[in-house]
Formats: C-alpha cells, sequence, structure tokens
C-alpha cells in the first residue's frame, strides 16, 4: 500500500531546536551512526553525520544562518541566487569549511572547489557523485533551458549504507534511471523551473527510492504527488516543509 507521511511524523527523530530556529527534522539509522536531516526550507538542507555538518544550497531568506551551527562542508547545486548566496555561505564558513559547487558559480568563494558532473569526492566516512540536473521541457522566453545541461549538479551522498539523492534544480531526466539502492531522494517539483509532479513521480518511478521527499516545490501542492504513486509499493512518500 501506498504510504504518505505529513510533516507531523519524525521518523526516529522530532522536532528540533537549531539556534533561534525551529526546524523539522528526520533521522535514519546507518551501519556508520545516524544521519540527521534538518528541513531548512525550499533548497536548503542540512545534514548531521558523524558530527559532522554539510548544508546544501543555504539560502539566507530561510534563517540567521550566522546562528547556525558552523558548515564542515557546503554543496551547491547551481548559481541561481536561492541556491548559491554568497552570504549566508560567508555566514556558516569556518577556517576548515570545504565549498563544493559548479563552475557557473561566479566568482568563487574561498575554499570553493568546482565539481562536474560525473565527479565523484572522498570526505571522512562519505563519498559524493555530482549528477547531471538540467531541463529539457521547460524553458525561457528566448528558448534556453531554465537550467542548461551542465551548469547544475544534483549530488548523491553515501553515509556507509544510505545513499541520499539530492536532485537539485532539474526534470525527471535519463540520468536518474542509472541512479541505484537509493534510500532517501529529494526531488524539486516546482513549475515552470523545474518538474509537474507527474514528472516527478516518473522520476521516483525510474529509480525507485525508498524515502521520497519532495522539494522546493514553491505553490504546487506536494499532495498531488499522492494518487501518482500509489501503486508503488517500494516508495514512500514524506511531505515537509520546503516550499
Amino acid at each position: 500500500m501506498f504510504r504518505l507521511f505529513w510533516c507531523s511524523f519524525i521518523f526516529l527523530g522530532g522536532m528540533s531546536m537549531t539556534a533561534q530556529e525551529k526546524f523539522e527534522t528526520d533521522t535514519f539509522k546507518s551501519s556508520a551512526g545516524d544521519l540527521k536531516i534538518t528541513f531548512i526550507g525550499h533548497g536548503s538542507l542540512l545534514f548531521n553525520y558523524r558530527q559532522q555538518n554539510i548544508y546544501i544550497d543555504p539560502f539566507g531568506q530561510l534563517a540567521d544562518f550566522s546562528l547556525m551551527p558552523k558548515a564542515d562542508f557546503i554543496f551547491i547545486t547551481h548559481q541561481h541566487q536561492d541556491h548559491f548566496d554568497r552570504v549566508a555561505i560567508s555566514k556558516l564558513r569556518q577556517a576548515n569549511t570545504q565549498i563544493f559547487l559548479t563552475a557557473s558559480c561566479q566568482p568563487l568563494p574561498p575554499a570553493g572547489r568546482v565539481l562536474k558532473n560525473g565527479d565523484r569526492i572522498t570526505l571522512p566516512g562519505i563519498t559524493v557523485s555530482a549528477i547531471p540536473a538540467y531541463n529539457i521541457v521547460h524553458k525561457r522566453d528566448n528558448g534556453r533551458p531554465y537550467h542548461p545541461r551542465g551548469e547544475g549538479n544534483g549530488y548523491v551522498f553515501t553515509f556507509a549504507d544510505l545513499l541520499v539523492y539530492v536532485a537539485g534544480d532539474t526534470e525527471d531526466i535519463p540520468e536518474m534511471a542509472g541512479l541505484k539502492n537509493i534510500t532517501i531522494a529529494f526531488l524539486p517539483m516546482n513549475l515552470p523551473y523545474t518538474m509537474t509532479p507527474e514528472m516527478t513521480a516518473k522520476a521516483a518511478r525510474s529509480f525507485k527510492p525508498r524515502f521520497l521527499y519532495p522539494y522546493h516545490y514553491g505553490n504546487t501542492d506536494p499532495l498531488l504527488l499522492a494518487p501518482l504513486l500509489a501503486g508503488d509499493k517500494e516508495i514512500t512518500v514524506r511531505i515537509r516543509k520546503m516550499n
């Protein structure tokens, strides 16, 4: 049976106070320690794993990042300001923070390292692969895709036996079908920039994550995903405040 979890249900976790902000959190157990996911909002996430803080696309309109835990690693999916926020990054940086981003993010911040589609890196206890993220269908009036191929990354994080896919701003691209053993997936669902609910469901079916979080969904109702995946017993959809 298809299962839909609304934000009142927290998996092995609970509500978390992060500095002066309150965000939802879920915790997943891996064979090497717990992975705690904090849902900051929009495209912004915080992973805590083995005492390491990993931020994805911190955006200053969502929180006062000067009050948040300092970053060990920051991953930026692409150059748009709601993903590549230099002020938010500066508030999270400490002397040893490593920042990974795409070549489209200019000028590069201090300690910034460019990852191209297909790159793979190893961090303490973690491996990260950069996955293409781009539009095929949705384009600007001049015919240019909202997210051209090669400018953006999604990321697959491997935390021991947990694989977490953060798709970035993308449509249901063919590369998703090559993903294997994804435990947790974050797929965007906002028009006209990324996917319709139907595209999101199609994308999820192509690689069947165990847990699917629609994120960066703007004004799109995330509950529209439920009937589209009603027959997919392998996929559990969870809704958090990520508009």
